[in-house]
């Protein structure tokens, strides 16, 4: 593999790293709906914001969240929406392992 390669390939990890934990999966789901304030998503993932800012902010380094200041509120959003389709071809991986064991069970 040669090294422009390599390094593409170590970006996406670090995209993936950035979203690969439950509360950030969350937190995507909340900015589906557009610009929240870190209060807001605090509240709708049920989560503290000092919690949440430390895991908007990986995401933001990461390059999957772009922010704002406004006075003292600070606004995320996606910087890329598209982010979401991957989310739900994960969905469609589960839902597939889900038959595959259904099938599987039913044979027994």
């Amino acid at each position: 593999m040669d090294r422009r390669r390599r390094e593409l390939l170590e970006l996406k990890a670090i995209v993936l790293q950035a979203i690969s934990h439950p509360l950030r999966l969350a937190i995507l789901d909340v900015l589906r709906r557009g610009e929240q304030c870190v209060c807001d998503i605090a509240r709708r993932v049920g989560a503290k914001r000092s919690n949440v800012s430390r895991h908007l902010s990986v995401m933001a380094n990461a390059g999957v969240l772009s922010y704002r200041k406004e006075g003292l509120m600070v606004y995320y959003r996606l910087c890329c929406p598209c982010i979401l389709e991957a989310l739900e071809c994960v969905t469609r991986v589960l839902r597939e392992q889900g038959d595959r064991r259904r099938t599987l069970l039913r044979k027994l």
